[in-house]
Order: C-alpha cells, then structure tokens, then sequence
C-alpha cells in the first residue's frame, strides 16, 4: 500500500462551468461615455470662420489688381469655390467696404465686379488726379454723338446724320479708336449700311452696370429746370415815400422906392468965340 503522504492531491476539475469566471477576469472595463463627448469638437467653427476671411481676403486681391470688371464664372472657375459661397463672401466683402470710413466700394459694373471710389469722393479725388493722367475728352460733336448710339442702339450712319442734322464719319471713326462703340453688322435694307452700339468700354468709363442705367429724358428736362431756376429771394419791402410837405417861405417886407434925390442943373457954358470971327 503507498502511504497517504504520497499519494497526489485531487485536482479541481476543469470543466465549462469555469469559462465564464476565465472570461470575466480577462474582459477589460468599458469606458463610460458622457454627453460631452458626444458633441462636435469647437476647434471646427473657427476653421470654418478662418476659411470665409481668407476667401474674402483672396476676393479683394483678385478683385483690386484687375483693370476690368471680373465676372462671377471668372472669379470661381480661378479660386475653384463653389458659386454659392463666392456670392456669400461677395456680399460681405461689398458690405464691410460701404462703411463711413472707407473710400472704396466694390460694385457690378458691366456684368462684373470691381473696385471704385465712392461718389462722395468723386471730387477730392478729381482735384488729386486732373494732372496725373490725360483724362477721357470728348468734343461736343463726339458726345452728341455717343449719346444717339447709346440710347437708339443699333442705329446706322445716316439714322444718326439725321437726328443731328450734320455729317459725323469723322467722329465715329474717333469713337471707334476709344473703343467706345463698335460695328453690330448691317440692316437689312436698301444698301446695307453699319450698325453701331455701344461697348462695354463704354459701360466701363461712365460707371454703369447696363444702358438701362442710363438718364432717361424726364430726368434730363428736370436737371436743365433746376439749372434754369435760381432760388427767388424775398423782395425787399418798398417803403412809400412820405407826402412831401410844400415849405412857405415868410413873406419879405416890400422897402419902399424913394425917388432919386434932386440934382441941380448943369450950368450952362457959354459959347467960346474966337476973334476973327468977331
């Protein structure tokens, strides 16, 4: 017989019942999640508010160093943004440049977008500018001229000859080289002749988004009667003279006529003889 000291001690009994106690100790404790956590992170508003100023940065540099006003294809086919946040960074890039203490504004002109001075200073900054650069002069003839095309365009040669009562090939051939109007081909009558209009050149010089800006001729007749009216001043009141008052001079006192005092007669001289008339 083998003694008790030697015989092997029982061992536990490995069986499925003692999975679930080997799963638990292994598992590790699950974080809680708080609601917090569940929001989105606050450093991505301000990214996105980085991201408008620097788009509206880009903007006015595109905008500022272009000579000609840019469209809203051009200025998204360059900066590759989407059309809709263009004309959202548009809008705010125009409304911060009408505040008082600026003296540029970003306007449509033309169907584009560009950068000018505000009327207010139209002025002053005339008076700076008048000897820097040769300005835009036109003769009476050309502005006559350009002022038919621009409000009956297209209109031809003889059309404008007739309205004005003279010949102008001369003036056109002047408009043509300021690139101020240009040819819109021919009508379609008898001889064929030119068609003019107006160019964006021109839209550009005068400052205007389209020829519907334009003066229409009530407000022409309005500003020659408000040159043509000067303020009347109250008359002065007319004082009526006084009646004048006949002065009566005091009567003099007639002096009496003496007669002149008596003088006596002369003596008679007697008649000198001389002797030989005795």
């Amino acid at each position: 017989m083998i003694p008790e000291e030697n015989l092997p001690e029982p061992q536990e009994a490995v069986g499925p019942e003692a999975k679930p106690d080997e799963v638990q100790e292994t598992a590790e404790p699950q974080e809680e999640v708080s609601a917090e956590d569940l929001l989105p992170d606050e450093e991505a508003a301000p990214a996105a508010n980085v991201a408008d100023a620097q788009l509206k940065a880009v903007l006015e540099a595109i905008i500022y160093i272009t000579d000609e006003p840019l469209t809203l294809d051009q200025i998204c086919t360059a900066i590759e943004q989407p059309r809709e946040r263009v004309v959202a960074a548009l809008e705010q890039l125009a409304s911060d440049y009408e505040k008082d203490d600026r003296g540029l504004s970003i306007r449509e002109i033309a169907g584009g977008f560009k950068m000018t001075t505000k009327p207010e200073h139209h002025e002053a900054v005339r008076r700076f500018v008048k000897n820097l650069n040769p300005p835009l002069k036109l003769s009476l003839p050309a502005l006559e001229t350009l002022a038919v095309i621009a409000y009956k365009q297209p209109i031809t040669a003889p059309e404008i000859m007739e309205i004005r009562g003279v010949q102008g090939a001369g003036v056109l051939k002047t408009l043509i080289d300021r690139k101020l109007i240009a040819t819109a081909g021919r009508k379609q009558v008898v001889g064929k002749p030119i068609l003019y209009k107006t160019t964006r050149e021109f839209l550009v010089q005068f400052g205007l988004r389209d020829v519907s800006e334009l003066p229409t001729l009530k407000e022409f007749q309005e500003i020659g009667r408000m040159d043509t009216e000067t303020p009347s001043e109250p008359a002065a009141p007319v004082e009526t003279p006084e009646p004048l008052v006949p002065i009566e001079e005091p009567e003099q006192a007639e002096l009496p006529i003496s007669d002149p005092p008596a003088t006596d007669p002369a003596p008679e001289v007697p008649n000198e003889t001389t002797p030989a008339e005795s």
